[in-house]
């Protein structure tokens, strides 16, 4: 049977374009383009998933929210522009299927919609069972085939969370206590979950869901997406939930994969601005070389640029092959020859923009174990934004960036990065680490104060934030001497400067 979709979209040409596609996956496909249609199609309950803008009005949200109230199976897919994908994931967060990023990837969607089936084949599935489960009770050798050969794990839970029964996967993977709480079987807790779908089911009558990461019997982990269902008795009352957990491990170990990916490729694209920064560093010399008629100075900036050409050259052959993992490569490095690296990076950066760069590096702050070419790229990407933070405020004449290297009261090496630019509201600041968030709109990537946050925590080091907006922002880096001693392997990709 052709599955029903509702596109809620008010650009008509992007609707247009996605509609032609998704209907060649033979979907029937109808576009609501202003509000007015979006209330006059979710009247109907014959859909099978929504592929919806919610900022296409105010009210669009709400009226998801209860179209999914209303319909449990329908499957709600979340299309947003980059910059509008955090705040659609804080609006509605697991109770969606799927984020998808305006423009739409091909593959992106076809697994979004795969996906969606799949979960639409199951609920509708689980609904069944429901409804039949107090007919069952005349029919055990059907029932218990069905229970114990469905290849999800199913527990049944009595209204103190105590398991009743569980299917022949579920014990298999979690054993076969009866009358312990799922808590415990499941994640080793002494306490009931937060959010607890079996409990929220046994409140409101309602399937629910979520994405939880259990502990076997065995000490493995596994990503599973739990969804609950109801069973009543003849009077209709809710005497047990039964609860159906699909092991998703080795998707959510592609999506890592594929953020991996993401990482190398960023970290690849800091290395190149660097690259590029220091670039313009010498052809600017150069150019006041030639101006001056100073031979020395010509000589020596026309070395930069032959080896700042060499590094870029480099680097993207590199990245025309697979760049493999590796662990953190530490080295021992004097701090005061680290810092004089990141400042010769990005002075000229500082320069070319106006920006006055103040340099504090104590005397005798003696080595320190690092990633040399990780560190630097984090310290770097952080000055940089300072940089940008500076050049993007019109609201002061003169802008500064004091850079400081001390060694404090705990043997820890500091670097202090403080700007009078712009600065950062509570939002930002309380997001600007998180994996893809940019407040630079399409001027970033969103991955590198992710990586800079992870190289430093990686480190054992750790980074502190103040900032207000219009009054500039400090950054605090304290990092130990010796590097990590807890045997803990962590993996990057390759990168270069």
């Amino acid at each position: 049977m052709t599955k029903q979709l509702l596109l809620i979209d008010g650009d008509k040409n992007q609707a247009g374009a996605l509609k032609t596609y998704i209907e060649r996956l033979q979907y029937e496909v109808v576009i609501a383009a202003t509000f007015e249609e979006v209330k006059h199609q979710l009247g109907f309950l014959s859909w099978d998933i929504i592929l919806a803008d919610p900022f296409l009005s105010d009210d669009v949200a709400a009226c998801l929210d209860l179209a999914k109230k209303k319909n449990t199976i329908v499957q709600i897919i979340i299309l947003a522009q980059k910059d509008k994908l955090d705040i659609a994931m804080d609006i509605f967060e697991s109770r969606v299927l799927h984020y998808l990023e305006i423009p739409v990837s091909s593959k992106t969607l076809d697994l979004a919609l795969i996906s969606a089936g799949k979960n639409i084949s199951r609920n509708k599935k689980l609904e069944r069972y429901s409804e039949r489960l107090a007919e069952l009770n005349g029919t055990k050798d059907l029932f218990n085939q069905l229970f114990e050969e469905v290849p999800c794990y199913i527990s049944v839970q009595d209204k103190n969370l105590r398991i009743t029964a569980s299917n022949k996967k579920f014990k298999s993977h979690f054993g076969n206590q009866i009358g312990e709480p799922c808590f415990e079987t499941y994640k080793h807790r002494t306490s009931q979950c937060n959010d607890c779908p079996v409990a929220a089911t046994f409140q409101d009558g309602q399937s629910h869901s979520t994405e939880e990461i259990v502990t076997s019997k065995f000490g493995k982990q596994y990503n599973v997406l739990t969804q609950t269902a109801p069973i009543r008795n003849k009077k209709g009352e809710i005497t047990q939930v039964m609860e159906m957990s699909t092991n998703i491990t080795q998707i959510r170990q592609l999506q890592d994969h594929l953020v991996s990916l993401g990482l190398m490729l960023g970290s690849m694209s800091h290395g190149v601005k660097g690259m590029l920064t220091a670039l313009d560093g010498g052809i600017y010399q150069l150019e006041t070389g030639l101006a001056k008629k100073d031979d020395e100075r010509v000589f020596k900036a026309s070395g930069q640029i032959k080896t700042m050409a060499d590094k870029i050259k480099k680097m993207v052959l590199e990245i025309l092959y697979y760049a493999k993992s590796r662990e953190l490569q530490y080295q021992e490095v004097e701090v005061a020859t680290l810092a004089e690296n990141i400042i010769s990076i990005v002075k000229p950066k500082a320069e070319n923009n106006a920006v006055r760069l103040d340099i504090l590096i104590d005397k005798n702050l003696g080595k320190i174990d690092v990633d040399l070419k990780w560190m630097e790229a984090s310290l770097v990407n952080l000055l940089e934004n300072a940089v940008d933070a500076c050049t993007s405020d019109s609201d002061k004449k003169d802008h500064f960036i004091t850079f400081r290297a001390f060694k404090n009261t705990n043997n820890q090496i500091c670097f202090t990065i403080i700007d009078n630019g712009m600065g950062m509201d509570t939002e930002t600041k309380n997001k600007m680490f998180t994996l893809f968030f940019t407040s630079k709109g399409s001027q970033g990537t969103g991955l590198g104060l992710f990586i800079a946050h992870r190289v430093i925590k990686y480190h054992g080091g750790t980074i502190e934030v103040e900032s207000e907006k219009g009054k500039g922002s400090q950054f605090y880096i304290y990092l130990p001497l010796n590097k990590p001693d807890n045997g803990k392997v962590v993996e990057f990709p390759t990168i270069n400067h």
